[in-house]
């Protein structure tokens, strides 16, 4: 008894032996990295960003309520619960958690049971069976437990519930990217449907403006002032602005179509009301410009990465574990009878407990190309990660470039409309005068719309470059947040 008490005592230290780790220690690669970004240094702060100062908040949480638009506030709020796209990446989300309990349950022995009743008779005519053992049948009653651990000495178990905690945080940072993608592209194509409102309005007003210039061409025509080709010439600016002002009504419903599905409601039954687009509501804000090395820990999508990378890592660990042996303990205990009376008497117990080892001693090289197959899947995902941070460097630069020029471009833009509208008044002026042909008072009305559609256009690229930026940033998220699991 004492013997098998030790037998007993000696596998259960076995349980709490922490085993060696083979395989690399992670640690994280380097990226390439510049002391500040290009566009933001030494450079003329223009408007939609700023330079970062130790002072200043992160953006957090509701970015889009920096704009000031109350409608733009009330579409964003509708994305997290009805947007099915980012029901999918939360799903993604649980089924990688779910993956991480089911990898840490190898820590733990698996317990089973498999009660059964038999009744079996020998045959008597059997080979090497003597026929006078042969009985009418004996019954079997067991209730067995079965206990079964694997004995985590080189840390492939380990390193499998790392690996899963790593995967189940790159898709929490993957659910974090599309919530920002989503909100992003809200903010986008509300601002494409207000800019199309704007040109919609522009358009109008230049119709109505067309057909007065018409009525008074026909005037002058019936009075014998003009000639005929005068009534043509506004006949078809007026023709081609009314098909300019129904075409920008096919691309507002397709952005209004695009915003509805952000939102998870069909076209059908959602609706924005028109309110062009101005350079005072909603507000622009400056986006605060931080340090390269910063972005690092506020992209979600490089967090992605960098944990992808980590789980490369322990893949590999995992490969090399299999060159050694597998030591397992078995155990089993229950009872044992011949029939219902007896079944559960003390007499009826039974019990074994061992441990067991295992190698592989030839596998023509299967072990070899799994943890090469690992080296190169991590090699990968450190490419992968440095080719993100790479691509995140660049959205910064050129929306910051982009909201820089635009800046410029938008003042020069400004007077060259004021210019072309003084131009178009001053040829009407003539035109009615008699002094100039109506062909002057045609190509200064064409260069008028132009700068005035072209001013409306670059106020877009303002706030959609605005919002690029705030997107690039990681839209004030933190790789604190992500899930400890």
């Amino acid at each position: 008894m004492r013997r098998r008490l030790l037998i007993v005592f000696t596998s259960s230290l076995c349980l709490l032996l922490p085993g060696c780790m083979v395989g690399p220690k992670y640690a994280r690669p380097t990226a390439p990295l510049t002391s500040n970004f290009k566009e933001a240094d030494g450079s003329k702060e223009g408007e939609g960003w700023k330079v970062a100062q130790p002072g200043d908040t992160v953006l957090r949480g509701k970015w889009w309520e920096l704009y000031g638009d109350t409608k733009l506030n009330e579409l964003e709020e509708q994305v997290d619960p009805s947007n099915q796209s980012l029901k999918i990446a939360e799903a993604n989300f649980r089924e990688a958690r779910a993956a991480v309990r089911f990898s840490r349950a190898s820590q733990a022995p698996t317990i089973g049971t498999a009660p059964s009743i038999s009744a079996v008779r020998d045959s008597a005519n059997q080979p090497y069976f003597p026929a006078s053992e042969a009985n009418n049948g004996t019954g079997d009653f067991t209730l067995p437990l079965d206990l079964s651990y694997e004995i985590d000495l080189w840390g492939r178990v380990r390193r499998t519930v790392t690996a899963s905690r790593e995967q189940a945080q790159a898709s929490a940072a993957d659910l974090e990217t599309a919530r920002l993608s989503l909100h992003a592209e809200v903010a986008i194509d509300y601002f494409e449907v207000r800019s199309a409102d704007a040109q919609k309005k522009l358009l109008d007003d230049t119709v109505n403006s067309y057909r007065e210039a018409l009525d008074l061409t026909k005037n002058r025509f019936e009075g014998g002032a003009a000639p005929k080709s005068d009534v043509a010439q506004a006949q078809t600016q007026l023709d081609a602005a009314r098909v300019q002002a129904s075409d920008i009504t096919v691309q507002r419903a397709q952005y209004e179509h695009a915003l509805a599905i952000l939102v998870g409601e069909p076209p059908a039954a959602f609706n924005l009301p028109p309110v062009p687009l101005n350079f005072h509501s909603p507000s622009m804000p400056s986006v605060p410009v931080a340090l390269p090395a910063e972005l690092l820990e506020r992209r979600p999508d490089i967090a992605a990465a960098e944990r992808r990378m980590a789980a490369a890592n322990e893949q590999i660990g995992i490969a090399r574990a299999a060159y050694y042996p597998t030591l397992n303990l078995a155990a089993v205990a229950g009872l044992e009878g011949s029939s219902l009376l007896n079944w559960f008497n003390w007499p009826s117990r039974f019990w074994a407990v061992g441990p067991g080892l295992s190698e592989t001693l030839f596998d023509a090289g299967r072990r070899r190309a799994t943890t090469e197959s690992a080296k190169a899947g991590y090699d990968g995902a450190i490419a992968n990660y440095r080719q993100t941070v790479l691509t995140s460097f660049q959205q910064v630069e050129d929306n910051i470039v982009v909201l820089r020029v635009l800046q410029t471009e938008s003042a020069q833009q400004h007077e060259a409309t004021g210019a072309a509208e003084e131009s178009l008044r001053l040829f009407q002026n003539r035109y009615a005068g008699g002094v100039d042909t109506y062909l002057q008072v045609v190509t200064s009305q064409t260069t008028a719309l132009a700068n005035e559609r072209n001013d409306i256009d670059i106020m877009r690229r303002q706030f959609e470059a605005n919002v690029l930026l705030i997107k690039a940033l990681g839209g004030g998220w933190d790789i604190s947040t992500l899930p400890k699991l």
